[in-house]
């Protein structure tokens, strides 16, 4: 059942991608179009500074995950109603905090924003913050439940309730911002959606997985070993946010908001390119917690590696080259001409990223272990470096600056470093893993160097289904490619397998 749970959750991921895609892609013009550049780099600002408070998560997400995990896979399950207990106390504790910083924003809207925006913009933000405090305090304590699910590898309707949401998020967001409700409608709308998704969890968990919850004394020695296990975690949360929240932040202080909301259109980018990455990694905590449990070799975390790593490879690769391809055209029509900049602020993203999100199991395994020490202070200290930088860069080139600024970081820390670490202290087989990433990834490589210069040479499509039609013919070409000269039999059965199951099924029929 796990086995079917993972796979048929990873697929079901890649729905929810899919599906954000084709969001982003048609509604986000329309959004833009109804709100403005001034409007949504106001919500985004907004969104950015309380996203910091999703920091004082700790790391207590992802302990949920891995204790749970582990005393499941040594049969203690006696001792998983204090654990639910002590994370329920922590995050309602959690949750008061969050709502007392909250507060001090609120009341420090002026001496943040003071200097680029007027008293309208000033008057609505702290509205906006208010909406968001609000979302953010309800959902720390009821996340231990979206933890559990998690947990149980209960992938199938977790990711089931994800495009329910999607669905009808986006719906209500289109009917609220044609009747003229612009960053208001949009927080209240998110926020409903939040709480109606972490109840959905809480019910699940209690009436389906029959959860129990005691508020009982735990010990000393695994409150500290919990606490230790989390800081490192929260350590790495606060470079994250760093790398990708502190831009739109100082952009708002030092440019305006028109330089946020073109920031901010890259980031949602971004994370479009970091889902589609995460969606194979995410499922897979549970299974390499009780892997570590017992007492599984380097060997095989190694080949787990390079495994989960090349058919990440195939996707990330794809979206860099195909972005590099044709961003410049896409950006232009999605957003609009005055987003220009985003393109290459976004290709720099991406191309900072790919190693990050080709070696993202790594996390997992180092999560798994209770070994995140070393990662945690090695971003630490680039990631201040980073923010350091951003400041006179964005002063002289805008939001292109702070964008320099957090792709060297990425490029250093996630690239150069952890490869390093990976090899030498985690035993991790990175030759071998850069050896088969290049060896499959040689063909798309010369693949897209063709595409590039055909499409550079081109006159610029007239509108955006021209577009489409290029990006449909790379796309059918590069995965054709992938599937004859790229994949090994074991890639190419995940890939051809559900098509072959379906085609059997209607014979059948």
């Amino acid at each position: 059942m796990p086995l079917n749970q993972r796979k048929i959750g990873a697929l079901l991921s890649y729905v929810i991608i899919v599906l954000n895609t084709a969001v982003g892609l048609l509604y986000t013009p329309y959004m833009l179009h109804k709100m403005g550049q001034n409007e949504y780099g106001l919500y985004s600002l907004v969104a950015s500074v309380i996203g910091y408070l999703t920091i004082l998560d700790f790391g207590f997400g992802n302990a949920v995950i891995r204790y749970t995990a582990q005393f499941r896979a040594e049969g203690k399950h006696d001792k998983q109603p204090g654990l639910y207990g002590l994370f329920m106390l922590l995050y309602s504790l959690i949750g008061l905090l969050a709502v007392g910083v909250g507060i001090a924003l609120y009341d420090n809207v002026d001496v943040l924003f003071g200097k680029t925006m007027d008293e309208w913009e000033l008057s609505k933000a702290r509205i906006l913050m208010i909406i968001m405090i609000f979302n953010i305090a309800f959902t720390f304590p009821l996340s231990v439940f979206t933890g559990i699910i998690t947990a149980y590898e209960k992938f199938i309707f977790n990711r089931m309730l994800s495009i329910l949401r999607i669905v009808l998020n986006t719906v209500v967001m289109i009917a609220i911002l044609s009747m003229g409700y612009k960053a208001i409608g949009m927080a209240v709308v998110v926020t409903v959606f939040n709480l109606a998704t972490l109840l959905i969890n809480a019910i699940y968990c209690l009436c389906k997985l029959k959860i129990k919850i005691r508020f009982e004394r735990v010990e000393m020695r695994f409150v500290s070993e919990i606490f230790v296990y989390s800081f490192w975690i929260f350590l790495s949360a606060i470079i994250d946010k760093i790398y990708w929240g502190s831009g739109q932040f100082i952009l708002g202080a030092i440019v305006g908001t028109v330089a946020v909301s073109i920031f901010a259109v890259s980031i949602q980018l971004q994370s479009m390119c970091v889902t589609f990455s995460c969606s194979i990694t995410s499922v897979f905590l549970p299974k390499v917690t009780q892997m570590i449990t017992a007492g599984t070799n380097e060997k095989e975390l190694s080949d787990l590696f390079i495994r989960i790593g090349r058919i990440q490879n195939y996707i990330v690769l794809f979206v860099v080259v195909g972005f590099l391809i044709f961003g410049k055209s896409f950006i232009y029509f999605w957003a609009g001409s005055g987003y220009g900049d985003a393109y290459l602020i976004t290709l720099m993203f991406f191309i900072a990223l790919y190693v990050p999100l080709v070696q993202n199991l790594g996390i997992v395994i180092l999560q798994a272990k209770n070994e995140m020490k070393f990662r945690s202070i090695l971003y630490i200290i680039i990631a201040v470096v980073c923010l350091a930088a951003q400041i006179p860069l964005a002063k002289i080139w805008g939001g292109i600056g702070c964008a320099v600024s957090i792709s060297v970081a990425l490029l250093l820390g996630q690239g150069l470093v952890m490869n390093i670490y990976y090899h030498k202290v985690q035993k991790l087989n990175i030759a071998e893993f850069w050896r088969q990433i290049f060896q499959s990834s040689f063909p798309l490589l010369l693949l897209s160097a063709l595409f590039w210069f055909l499409f550079s040479n081109l006159d610029m499509p007239r509108n955006f289904m021209e577009l489409a039609l290029f990006m449909c013919l790379f796309a059918a070409v590069y995965w054709v490619v992938a599937l004859f000269l790229c994949m090994n039999g074991y890639e190419k059965g995940l890939f051809v397998t559900p098509f072959s199951k379906l085609l059997h099924r209607k014979n059948k029929v």
